[in-house]
């Protein structure tokens, strides 16, 4: 298994969240491709940790339907399935729909000016094609009604299986596709002003679900 050229990145603190991070995102940035199979020792030398966090991490991350493992055979990064990404955006879009629709009453004006400024960030990223700042862009304005709601249950669920969305995310971030969400993040900040919380809530799940265009290919393959 070929590993990124870094090393030693991981402190003696949380060793197992951070070995979950690290691995985490090189699956979603593709660093780690779909199939390639991981194996622990190199998992842990690349980290710089014990391969008792590794375990842990990627048995979290089978778990978020990242990775695959056979018992005693091997362990492997899960390709995209589409029933699995379907399943997950219901969730996740369900998720994003509570948030606002709990947030709305209790977002105050900081917090609106905090959307418009990832949303501008989020547009900025897309103009440039920079996929990874049109993503953390993305995440910031979604997080902002997530942050307000105070859901630890609804934090749970969107960190368990947000990351298999972002996958997919990835390819329609990288086309024209994904400046559609602009306007949708434009619409639901308008709604949230307007203390419209089911409107606000719809919004924010229909923007969730523009992703079906793109798993229905997957279903092909």
């Amino acid at each position: 298994m070929p590993v990124p050229p870094r090393h030693g990145q991981i402190g003696r603190t949380l060793l197992r969240d951070s070995a979950y991070v690290t691995i985490r995102n090189a699956i979603v940035d593709g660093t780690l491709a779909p199939g390639e199979r991981l194996n622990d020792p190199e998992l842990a030398g690349w980290l710089g940790v014990s391969r008792t966090p590794i375990r842990e991490a990627l048995a979290r991350l089978e778990r978020s339907g990242l990775v695959q493992t056979v018992p005693g055979r091997s362990t492997i990064v899960s390709p995209l399935d589409a029933g699995e990404v379907r399943a997950a955006q219901a969730v996740v879009a369900a998720m994003h729909e509570l948030a606002v629709r709990t947030a709305v009453p209790l977002l105050t004006t900081a917090d609106l000016d905090a959307m418009r400024a990832a949303n501008t960030r989020f547009a900025e990223a897309l103009a440039r094609e920079d996929v990874d700042a049109a993503l953390a862009g993305d995440d910031a304005f979604h997080d902002v009604a997530v942050a307000a709601c105070a859901n630890p249950a609804v934090r749970a669920v969107l960190d368990q299986f947000t990351p298999l969305m972002r996958r997919l995310e990835r390819a329609r971030f990288g086309s024209l596709a994904g400046r559609d969400s602009v306007a949708q993040h434009d619409r639901i900040i308008a709604l949230c002003a307007a203390g419209d919380a089911e409107a606000a809530a719809l919004a924010a799940r229909a923007n969730w679900r523009t992703l079906v265009p793109i798993i229905d290919p997957l279903e092909e393959e």
